[in-house]
């Protein structure tokens, strides 16, 4: 049985690396076709009401195809291994490729998700398709499943300890010491293999174990300042859109999801045009902010900070089918870089890039709960002491202030809040 297990375990990797290669090449390709070039240079030339066209008509057809299979839009590692487990859902051929076509539709059209919680839901579909082929017991479901979300992340991020961290933090611990060593073979090998495709977010300004005080210092001034903007994003998704979200339930709850996907395609087409840098997954935007060395204005930081999480936050309302792990990184790094400007201006210099690197880890890793994926990104992207230490004592202390007011679920983080039906809506 360990035989097969390994077996099943290879190739869950092999395929898994090749198939989310496919999946970054097609989202690539897709973006050009539809904004006919690279958009951050065709968007200016493009008519007003083809951006807001696209996202709208991109988002209604997520929402069709959604509505024909909601397991398109599942990313819990444990909730998608403990429904199969209790027969309660399948993970069909047909499922995998409705996702990435949900997905890449998403992303390509503008809407400010992330490629990795497609890719967990993509690696995890593999491996359930291995554990049926090697006629696995059902007790190894949920671990093949967590091998094969790890091996998705590992390979998107181009990251092998990234998926790691992230495939044991979203299983039950009492997995860790049996299989942890499935968890590494999958995610390496996968990992090797879009190593020769893809590329990885890298920090090119690492001083290794060299420690400068400084940047200790003025992190503590950084630990309230990003507090504040994690209290707006929750403020802004639980609150506020939840509000609106109650009020449309109430009153034509049957057209909520076309109401929001109309919301939805108008805001991402309204941050295509003011500022396209603002849109997509946001990717680019951290491997430039981590490694950019000139300047930039702390206006259009903080500009597209605010689009950013309006726009993260009406993409989860309006059923877009992606992650939340790049978008969140996204606007973590651009909180950092301006916090950095602004020390630079006000108090005393310091390099934006480091806060960059640091908010990036710190604003992911409270808002998904996922404080080990967190520090290990930070470690594995930018092999800096300065950023692992900065990331690890501000993502613990940052998650403590954010709980005085919030309640963090790290379930439904890729969800709209759930809305309660009154006894007079289900009748």
């Amino acid at each position: 049985m360990i035989g097969k297990l390994i077996v099943a375990t290879i190739l869950t990797g092999i395929i898994t690396g090749f198939f989310i290669t496919f999946y970054e090449i097609l989202i690539i390709v897709t973006t050009l076709f539809i904004f006919m070039g690279d958009p951050l240079k065709t968007i200016p030339t493009l008519p007003i009401w083809y951006l807001y066209l696209v996202p709208t008509v991109a988002i209604f057809f997520v929402n069709y195809l959604s509505s024909k299979d909601n397991n398109i839009r599942e990313y819990g590692v444990n909730e998608i291994a403990e429904s199969i487990a209790e027969n309660r859902m399948i993970l069909t051929v047909k499922t995998l490729f409705l996702k990435v076509l949900a997905s890449v539709l998403s992303l390509s059209s503008g809407f400010t998700v992330g490629t990795e919680g497609p890719s967990a839901g993509i690696g995890a579909m593999i491996a359930y398709h291995m554990h049926r082929l090697f006629h696995l017991p059902t007790l190894l479901i949920k671990m093949m499943i967590s091998v094969g979300a790890s091996a998705g992340v590992a390979a998107i991020f181009v990251s092998p300890l990234t998926g790691i961290s992230f495939a044991i933090e979203n299983i039950a611990y009492q997995f860790i010491k049996q299989y942890v060593t499935y968890l590494i073979l999958a995610s390496v090998i996968a990992f090797a293999i879009t190593a020769n495709y893809l590329d990885a977010i890298t920090f090119s300004h690492n001083v290794g174990r060299t420690m400068n005080n400084e940047y200790i210092i003025s992190n503590l001034f950084f630990i309230p300042f990003i507090t504040a903007f994690i209290y707006f994003y929750l403020f802004l998704k639980k609150k506020l859109l939840h509000f609106i979200d109650r009020g449309i339930f109430k009153t034509c709850h049957k057209y909520r999801n076309h109401i929001f996907a109309l919301i939805g395609g108008s805001v991402i087409g309204t941050i295509l045009i003011l500022e396209p840098q603002a849109a997509f997954s946001g990717k680019e935007i951290v491997v430039t902010l981590m490694n950019q060395e000139n300047h930039i204005s702390i206006f259009l930081i903080f500009t597209i900070i605010l689009l950013r999480i309006i726009g993260t936050t009406v993409a989860i309302y309006s059923n877009a089918v992606g992650g939340l792990f790049l978008p969140l990184m996204s606007i973590g790094a651009l909180i950092g870089y301006g916090f950095g400007e602004l020390m630079t201006q006000y108090l005393f210099v310091v390099e934006p890039f480091y806060f960059a690197a640091i908010g990036s880890s710190i604003f992911m890793g409270v808002i998904m709960k996922l404080p080990l994926t967190a520090v290990v990104l930070s470690l594995e992207t930018t092999f800096d002491y300065n950023i692992v230490i900065a990331s690890g004592i501000s993502v613990v202390l940052v998650e403590y202030f954010s709980n005085y007011f919030f309640t963090i679920q790290k379930n439904y983080v890729n969800r709209a809040d759930k809305i309660k039906k009154t006894p007079m809506q289900l009748k």
